[in-house]
């Protein structure tokens, strides 16, 4: 446990490293990270609502910086088009974004790292940009898509974007319906949402409450992680409400049987307001929460077979 300890620390230090070393020093895991979250929370992207120009401009973006990083598609493309009828209204489109990171082991364990970029679009006049949720999310995907290319996984990870989150988990869904590689390969979901701002300095990581064979890695993340990372909001024992477990897109995954990890914020006042904007984000704390998340995802990634051993996978 002292050495695994040791490991984290050495870990996050390198990231932090990348992430607030000097200005002429290559470009590091995260070192896009802020960019990624003002690009994407800007007024022209609308908002990013689902089957809007907003969001295919977001997803453009996107799509420029997995080219950027040198990721592949999963497939032949990068987009995974999908549709949906909500209660009301006509049928809506949404595009998926999947890219894919060889592992260097034999192991069959595939690793989906996921955070969804669409957000709610403008309403009655007003833009809700929707910096932390999920800009923010999206920002800290693409840092462990870059920690992952510039140091091979151990496990073949998957890199997606869901849209339509905001519309009911809508391409997560789709995701795990018509899933790009088989479910039963699938070792783990790691999905970040809403991970820039807490007043406090927290945050949580949830998933060890139901499945406890999670907890030994995550605490030993927790005790080196430069922000207050937290276990919990995975029961219903302080209240339904205060379970995260299907509040965002590792729901789909949960529902489906595949274990999953989420790393999130408690809300704030600008949580689904048009003030969810990129001044109001700050900026140390959201450095080390991307930090925190690029280490604790290459733990997991280390652990995955013992993980997926452990669910019965």
């Amino acid at each position: 446990m002292i050495l695994r300890a040791f490991r984290h620390v050495v870990a996050v230090s390198a990231v932090l490293i990348a992430l607030t070393g000097p200005a002429h020093a290559a470009p590091k895991p995260g070192a896009h990270a802020l960019d990624d979250v003002r690009i994407l929370s800007a007024d022209n992207m609308e908002g990013r609502g689902v089957g809007t120009p907003g969001g295919a401009k977001a997803r453009a973006y996107i799509v420029k910086r997995f080219g950027e990083i040198g990721l592949r598609p999963q497939g032949q493309a990068f987009e995974r088009p999908f549709t949906f009828k909500p209660r009301f209204g006509r049928e809506v489109a949404g595009v998926n974004l999947v890219a894919r990171i060889e592992g260097t082991s034999s192991s069959d364990k595939v690793l989906v790292v996921s955070a969804h970029y669409d957000h709610l679009g403008v309403r009655k006049g007003q833009v809700y940009n929707g910096a932390d949720d999920n800009a923010s999310g999206i920002a800290g995907l693409l840092a462990v898509a870059e920690a992952f290319r510039a140091r091979p996984p151990r496990h073949t990870v998957l890199i997606v974007a869901f849209d339509a989150e905001e519309s009911g988990l809508r391409g997560a869904k789709a995701f795990v319906a018509d899933p790009p590689v088989p479910l039963a390969s699938m070792g783990l979901n790691v999905n970040f949402d809403m991970i820039s701002k807490n007043a406090k300095g927290e945050l949580y990581v949830s998933g060890a409450g139901p499945q406890p064979y999670l907890k030994p890695v995550l605490e030993g993340v927790a005790k080196a992680a430069p922000v207050k990372l937290r276990l919990g909001h995975d029961t219903d024992a302080q209240g339904k409400e205060n379970n995260w477990t299907a509040q965002s897109d590792q729901g789909a995954f949960a529902e489906k049987g595949v274990p999953w990890v989420y790393f999130g914020v408690e809300d704030h006042p600008e949580y689904h307001q048009p003030t969810d904007d990129f001044a109001t984000v700050p900026q140390d704390f959201f450095k080390r929460s991307v930090a925190t998340v690029v280490t604790a995802t290459r733990a997991l990634d280390d652990d995955l077979d013992g993980i997926s051993r452990a669910a019965g996978r």
